[in-house]
């Protein structure tokens, strides 16, 4: 049973660096500039996708990949309180918290197109022949901080609103002392800002890949011969 574990996972492994070295040879043939603008299409149209997508009511609450709950410990006391006739608050909560996140995202297109328009061809190569987080990581690289600083406000005032943010930070605070929450989940705005960007990452890197598995449906020359010659 180990020996044909084994033996999958090499062949997985094979076929995975086929596949990387196919998509190397395939970008050999695209010139630098058409390598670099085809992926910079597909992103700015992943950008546009993700923020119509995820900036609208329910764009995050309905949504079960991007929906932002409580933080391990804090889920796990949260069912305990709905148990005991509390839940109605609790759902004012996670509704607040992702109302927050839907208000927050708008903000940021600017940040990511800006990000896209002034990708180096490096960083275009890197993406192409990267793997699956390959987008969520440059995004984050480029924009997770600025991005954090532009949402904190519009999130801290939002959650504000429902009149739990203290009692959170109070309680998440004495459960992070413990040990049992990260300490940068203590905090509502920062926790929920947080989860705001893997979201929105997360939703750009899907709409990226599927202009890489559908590029005659993008719309764009540059995109489908960029795209075209990988398949």
């Amino acid at each position: 049973m180990q020996r044909r574990h084994f033996h999958q996972a090499s062949t997985a492994m094979l076929l995975c660096a086929a596949w990387q070295q196919a998509w190397a040879l395939s970008l050999g043939e695209l010139s630098n500039a058409d390598a670099a603008s085809g992926l910079k299409a597909a992103l700015a149209q992943g950008v546009q996708a993700a923020v119509a997508q995820l900036g609208r009511p329910d764009g995050f609450l309905g949504n079960p990949k991007v929906r932002i709950g409580l933080p391990g410990y804090l889920d796990d006391a949260a069912k305990v309180m709905k148990s005991m006739g509390q839940g109605r608050r609790i759902d004012e909560l996670i509704t607040s918290i992702n109302r927050a996140a839907e208000a927050a995202v708008p903000l940021g297109k600017d940040l990511l197109v800006a990000a896209v328009r002034n990708m180096s061809v490096t960083d275009a190569k890197n993406i192409l022949t990267g793997g699956d987080n390959s987008v969520t990581a440059f995004f984050a690289e480029k924009t997770r901080s600025p991005l954090g600083q532009r949402f904190l406000p519009v999130v801290n005032q939002a959650t504000e609103k429902v009149g739990l943010t203290q009692k959170y930070n109070a309680f998440a605070g004495k459960a992070a002392s413990f040990g049992l929450l990260k300490a940068e989940d203590a905090n509502l705005a920062q926790y929920v800002t947080g989860r705001t960007l893997d979201g929105l990452y997360l939703v750009i890197g899907e709409e990226e890949r599927q202009i890489r598995r559908d590029p005659a449906g993008a719309g764009s020359a540059i995109v489908k011969k960029v795209f075209g010659s990988l398949h």
